[in-house]
């Protein structure tokens, strides 16, 4: 029997009518942790329910059967926009398999860890940090019926009941002392999108951003010897032909990335990848020798063309820096992604139309626009600064998400979703958990949202004519189309 079963919920589907829209990303976490699991000679249970061959996924009893006899221990990982499916989804595996450990891991429950032990007793224990240097001693720990107080970067109960928190495993400075991912452990070929990680974290503080805080705004890099090393292993087993950098700080320095892309074209390695950049680290020599080696798409956050809201978001650069990389970069690379988030608050409509002028000039420049919805997420500073009073008032919309915690249960349209009876329920327990779910809720729908909705399908975005459907594709993480 397996030491542990490991359950990947990180999932990319978008329901469209009664289809899906499926993009099936490599579980990097969950390999990674495989991989330092089998190096210590422990077995591991590897299930990827991406590759769950069903109409409806969401189904419990569909989901059970995937997960049949499990190891004593299961652990199962997932996003911030499918926790709560988890979390009911890990109800009905403790009432087929009452035995078992269920471990909850993954950035899903970042920021209420303590509450998700508090208020459902089927969950055991809830991961935080990087695992690799944890996952030993919470398998060695639960298979001796020993104390988890040893054991870094866990919540746990106590005998009595009382939730506990351990310290967080200390951070990996060098990266590439981490074994490369158990890729043997699934089949590469059944995957749409091959992630490739070159660092872990990102120093900088913007307000409304929910992946930084994971890492406590900490940086650490992988050699790009390393990475282009692992990216012709993959090209050579499986024929991978385009990479994409998940990593948010990969354009860290200028020096950085001339580095890789100078190991990338000494490689001799004739492959596609795509990466985030920040505009005020990016400048034409640079891009142009990220393009020359392969790079066909960079996506800038933008997030506002306001100067009051980009110093209230932290954001540390003008809109006037903006315009002038963007318009650059739109002559370097086949294509150029611009982020935009709007509705936040106190976000006026002075604010809202420079922002919306904006993105209507990169649109003209040839740059795609990505526009979302503000996602208040628990872990965000602007969620902690909006106080109890605003936080009382967040509200659930039927008809509006925010991109970043679209489920898949929902059928989406352009501007729009809708809620199937089959599926109320889990938004149900989404709206009977506020706190535990903030990213689902909306502040002052009527006053802040709707009319910008509207003034935005007025000038052409969340409209057909703005995307098709299938290019809905803005909740952050890349889409392996071309």
């Amino acid at each position: 029997m397996a030491d542990i079963t490991f359950i990947n919920l990180n999932m990319l589907f978008v329901r469209y009518s009664d289809a899906y829209d499926k993009e099936l990303h490599l579980p990097l976490g969950l390999l990674y942790l495989t991989s330092v699991l089998e190096n210590a000679d422990y077995e591991v249970d590897l299930r990827d329910y991406q590759t769950c061959d069903s109409d409806d996924p969401f189904d419990m009893d569909t989901f059970v059967e995937f997960c049949s006899d499990p190891a004593p221990i299961i652990g199962l990982s997932c996003m911030a926009n499918l926790l709560q499916f988890t979390i009911l989804a890990a109800k009905r595996l403790k009432e087929r398999y009452p035995d078992t450990t269920i471990v909850l891991g993954g950035v899903g429950a970042k920021a209420v860890e303590k509450k998700v032990l508090e208020r459902f007793s089927w969950i055991d224990i809830v991961a935080q940090g990087e695992a690799e240097n944890s996952i030993i001693p919470l398998i060695e720990a639960l298979k001796n019926s020993e104390d988890l107080t040893g054991v870094p970067g866990v919540f746990f109960r106590t005998a009595d009941g009382t939730v506990m928190c351990n310290e967080p495993p200390a951070r990996i400075e060098d990266l590439d002392t981490i074994p490369r991912p158990a890729y043997h452990r699934v089949d590469l070929n059944a995957y749409d999108a091959y992630g490739m990680v070159s660092s872990r974290g990102c120093p900088y503080k913007c307000t409304f951003c929910s992946v930084a805080p994971i890492w406590n705004h900490k940086c650490y890099f992988r050699s790009p010897e390393d990475v282009v090393a692992e990216m012709k292993e993959l090209h050579e087993a499986v024929g991978v032909e385009l990479f994409l950098f998940q990593d948010e700080f990969f354009v860290s320095s200028k020096q950085a990335v001339m580095r890789f892309c100078d190991a990338l074209e000494k490689s001799g390695l004739d492959v596609k990848w795509k990466a985030f950049a920040r505009v005020d680290l990016a400048d034409d020599e640079m891009m142009g020798a990220m393009a020359k080696t392969g790079c066909l798409e960079i996506r800038f956050g933008i997030e506002t063309g306001s100067q009051a809201m980009l110093e209230r978001t932290s954001k540390g650069f003008t809109p006037e820096m903006a315009v002038d990389v963007v318009s650059r970069a739109t002559q370097i690379f086949p294509r150029v992604d611009t982020f935009f988030i709007w509705a936040y608050p106190d976000e006026s409509m002075d604010d809202f139309y420079k922002s919306l002028f904006q993105m209507i000039s990169f649109r003209l420049m040839g740059a795609r626009i990505l526009p979302s919805l503000l996602c208040l997420l628990p872990q965000t500073q602007m969620y902690m600064d909006l106080g109890e009073d605003r936080l009382r008032n967040l509200e659930f919309c039927e008809e509006l998400l925010p991109e970043y915690v679209i489920t898949g249960h929902e059928v989406c349209e352009v501007g729009s979703v809708s809620i199937q009876p089959r599926h109320a329920p889990i938004f149900d327990f989404i709206k009977e958990h506020k706190d535990l779910f903030p990213g689902f809720f909306l502040l002052d729908v009527d006053e802040n949202i709707r009319p910008k909705l509207q003034i935005l399908q007025e000038h052409g975005f969340y409209t057909r004519a703005d995307r098709e459907l299938r290019d809905l594709d803005s909740c952050g993480a890349h889409s392996p189309r071309v």
